[in-house]
């Protein structure tokens, strides 16, 4: 048994009630009848050498948020079928579940880079939050597009919402169908970039006071790079964008993490908490504007200039996301802090739940 916490380490391993590190990663946190359900990729098999990307979707509950019991693999992966999109190899990234309320289904999208380099979706419903789920589609292309991170999101009418990076161009906002297995046809556009490191991905939305946040990412693999924040009147914006939520960080990478969602605390009045993936805790020492230049090359056609770029940054070039160790990933808690409207994420080696009111 592991000794219980009473408080949140961001960037610390972090243990499951029986002393095992949590397997959540690129994950959410949903609250259902007093407890959370921390859920997300299941990485414990994956050292960069196996050719394991993920071992299936894992989830913990906790009515604390400090102590988590492993609920175990709700969506298990199937190792026997080379096809299936949740075999180990298959690069199956950041679970998104939604309730709903009219068919009484909890409802997953994941998704899977395909050897093809195409980005698709696979959609599973079940009755309970801890399955079994049944795959409903496979192979979806969300309005002819490749869909790449994304997020879910249902309004107080039951309408829902998918944020995704249409891959390496824009951010898509597209209208679900109202069994949330597939999208309608209708969706806005948001953030368009010319291509990586700057298109945004990683989205998670929040609602706060009758404002819509989208809070993104840049697009370098698991090297971390500055977040953004955007705000709008509505689901499908127009949105603003603010600038990075993390002002006084030096390092320009997010506190060296990721954010894949943002939840709000019940019974709190304004305590909303940023779920980060702190995915290379062995490269902190490689600097954004390295990391930043790299993918500019990477997609300008000039990877064999790369190791002349380390070279001038004094660093060795890190792992590619295949050969990575994302088995000792940390994660990052980290609570927001408003100024108005303005959201921004401060840096607390601890802090708990119960400092907030």
């Amino acid at each position: 048994m592991n000794t219980p916490a009473s408080s949140i380490r961001p960037g610390q391993p972090w243990l499951d009630t029986q002393g095992k590190r949590i397997q959540a990663h690129g994950g959410s946190v949903m609250y259902l009848d007093g407890t959370y359900y921390w859920y997300g990729e299941n990485k414990e098999k994956t050292d960069g050498k196996n050719g394991i990307w993920h071992w299936g979707v894992r989830c913990y509950a906790s009515t604390d948020l400090y102590n988590w019991e492993d609920k175990g693999l709700i969506i298990p992966p199937e190792p026997e079928d080379p096809n299936s999109s949740l075999h180990p190899s298959a690069s199956m990234d950041r679970p998104h579940i939604l309730y709903n309320q009219r068919t009484k289904k909890f409802v997953c999208w994941l998704k899977i880079m395909n050897r093809d380099k195409t980005q698709t979706e696979t959609v599973l419903t079940a009755d309970h939050i801890l399955g079994p789920y049944t795959k409903v589609r496979e192979g979806l292309r969300p309005l002819g597009m490749s869909a790449g991170d994304f997020d879910l999101a249902v309004a107080p009418d039951g309408k829902a919402y998918y944020y995704f990076e249409r891959v390496h161009s824009e951010t898509i906002c597209a209208d679900l169908t109202d069994d949330y297995t597939d999208v309608t046809g209708y969706y806005s556009t948001h953030f368009p970039h010319a291509g990586p490191p700057y298109v945004r991905e990683a989205t998670a939305h929040f609602c706060r006071k009758g404002k819509h946040y989208l809070v993104t990412s840049g697009t370098t693999g698991y090297l971390p790079n500055p977040s953004e924040v955007a705000i709008a009147d509505t689901w499908h914006g127009p949105y603003t964008v603010l600038g990075d939520p993390h002002p006084t960080d030096p390092s320009h990478t997010s506190f060296h993490s990721q954010i894949s969602s943002v939840f709000q605390v019940v019974g709190k009045k304004d305590l909303y908490i940023a779920v980060a993936d702190r995915w290379c805790p062995q490269d902190m020492d490689v600097p954004y504007d390295f990391t930043r230049e790299m993918f500019e090359y990477l997609f300008q056609g000039r990877r064999e200039e790369i190791p002349a770029l380390a070279e001038r940054y004094g660093i060795q070039r890190p792992a590619g996301d295949r050969e990575r160790d994302t088995s000792i990933a940390d994660y990052v808690w980290l609570p927001f802090r408003f100024e108005g409207d303005r959201p921004y994420l401060d840096w607390h080696d601890e802090w708990r739940i119960e400092d907030y009111e």
